[in-house]
């Protein structure tokens, strides 16, 4: 008698990221299965077509949906959706997105060798730690300042945050409007940095809340994609003002360094 086989995804033998995809797959019995979590305005036209240089996905999918909405046309016209519990068969000949701001969550267990892998290879892609930071009550301050006061002060704070990333060797991926989005290669440094942006917004008439996380990203001419920045992005929804939100594998890659955290248990991100 054979002993049973028992996989979880949080243990996979390969994850794929690109550009609002994460595929997430286990071989059981010789079967090779796949948890594939789709972000808020992917299309597989606009991301992948390009990269993968067909008209319309060629890739027969089975699987059940588990979260969120996807909906779709095949290449004759006809409309196809997939919502919770659903389980689908499509054929080969297709285009689909994610309906909704919520996130499509698949198991696939047909299409899988055939779908993303053959596309990871041909990106860029590291491991970073990213920090997100986001200006508490941007609108109230502003109306509270006036526009003239709220645009010098704006000024002062991507000043003193480009500083603050140059000083701790970082990159700057983006400014946000209301805060920053950068990346290292030091889940220490990225930490010591989020402290030292947390002073800089002190000596503003502004508080920032922050989020630092690492993952995986795609690296894209001047930006970068993947999950991970989605995450990073939940992390800094659940932080409070004046609050660093660190998520648990950048803890455990910078507790050498000599930081001390604070648990704040477990966060189902959403």
């Amino acid at each position: 008698m054979s002993d049973p086989v028992i996989r979880s995804f949080s243990a996979a033998d390969e994850t794929i990221e690109l550009e609002g995809v994460r595929s997430q797959r286990v071989t059981v019995g010789g079967l090779l299965i796949s948890h594939d979590v789709q972000l808020p305005g992917f299309r597989w036209s606009t991301h992948l077509k390009p990269k993968v240089g067909t008209e319309w996905c060629e890739v027969h999918h089975q699987g059940v949906g588990l979260a969120g909405h996807m909906a779709g046309v095949m290449k004759d016209g006809a409309p196809w959706a997939i919502g919770p519990m659903d389980v689908v068969d499509i054929p080969a000949g297709h285009d689909a997105w994610v309906v909704g701001d919520e996130p499509f969550e698949m198991i696939q267990w047909s299409g899988v060798k055939s779908w993303l892998a053959p596309m990871a290879s041909l990106t860029d892609r590291v491991v970073a730690t990213l920090v997100f930071t986001d200006i508490v009550d941007s609108t109230g301050t502003a109306l509270r300042l006036g526009d003239r006061a709220w645009m010098d002060v704006l000024a002062a704070h991507e000043s003193r945050t480009r500083d603050e990333l140059s000083r701790f060797r970082g990159t700057l991926v983006k400014m946000t409007g209301d805060g920053v989005l950068a990346m290292f290669d030091g889940a220490a440094r990225a930490v010591r940095c989020a402290v030292a942006l947390r002073f800089a917004a002190a000596t503003l008439p502004i508080e920032i809340r922050t989020s630092v996380h690492t993952g995986e990203v795609e690296r894209a001419e001047d930006d970068i994609h993947g999950v991970a920045i989605h995450e990073a992005s939940r992390v800094l929804a659940l932080a409070g003002p004046g609050e660093i939100l660190v998520s648990a594998l950048t803890v455990e890659l910078a507790r050498d360094a000599g930081i001390v955290f604070e648990d704040r248990g477990m966060h189902q991100l959403r």
